[in-house]
């Protein structure tokens, strides 16, 4: 069985991926209580550690099989959708292109086009920053933010929103998101951008480091 560790605690246990061979029908509860024995943070974290069973997120008292894979969820920094809605949504390392992005859900009924690029700033918590470092669970923090398109399409009938993430090292002005939200009108393309950012800041594993002048901290507190 496949533990996946993303974050502080891939820091701590020095891997991001952890083999197990458990006795069938042992509980996420009972895993979390073993890796706590070796691992102080899963015992910290206590809550606000989530959990995701096959790439959903699951319950403590889940029963795990051979061959599943687990992952534990630090808190972020921050159903599949239709074929179409799939590729809107996409995590990469390379630089983010803010027209690319718009590209994806621009047409002829978009009466208003709204774009969100968070860029990595130069101060955070009266501290100035060197760079940041973003990691995601890439398979689903893909299928989180397939998730939230389909939501604002609900939301706003005929809004199409699209979400692009960067990983890895990223300087001083480079874009860490691009969300776009494409509507017939301006009001629900606003609201769907706002609410897409917003929404992803909570759901998408997607973790923050700042490294900083007095030295480098994982962020949980959605900034």
């Amino acid at each position: 069985m496949a533990v996946k560790l993303f974050g502080s605690l891939r820091e701590e246990a020095g891997s991001a991926q952890l083999d197990f061979e458990l006795e069938p029908g042992t509980k996420i509860s009972q895993l979390r209580a073993t890796l706590a024995q070796k691992y102080p943070s899963f015992e910290k974290l206590g809550d606000r550690l989530a959990v995701s069973l096959n790439l959903e997120i699951c319950e403590a008292d889940a029963e795990l099989s051979d061959g599943d894979e687990v992952a534990f969820l630090p808190p972020v920094s921050g159903g599949m959708g239709d074929r179409e809605a799939g590729k809107r949504c996409t995590i990469s390392d390379q630089p983010l292109d803010e027209a690319e992005v718009v590209a994806r859900v621009d047409g002829p009924d978009a009466g208003g086009i709204v774009s969100f690029v968070g860029n990595v700033r130069d101060h955070a918590r009266g501290q100035s920053i060197h760079h940041l470092e973003y990691e995601a669970y890439p398979e689903m923090a893909e299928r989180e933010m397939d998730k939230i398109v389909v939501q604002a399409q609900e939301k706003w009938p005929g809004t199409r929103v699209a979400i692009a993430h960067r990983v890895g090292h990223l300087d001083i002005g480079e874009a860490a998101v691009v969300v776009v939200a494409a509507a017939p009108h301006r009001a629900e393309a606003f609201e769907a951008c706002r609410f897409a950012i917003d929404t992803l800041k909570i759901t998408v594993p997607i973790w923050k480091k700042e490294v900083a002048t007095d030295g480098a901290y994982w962020v949980d507190d959605h900034a």
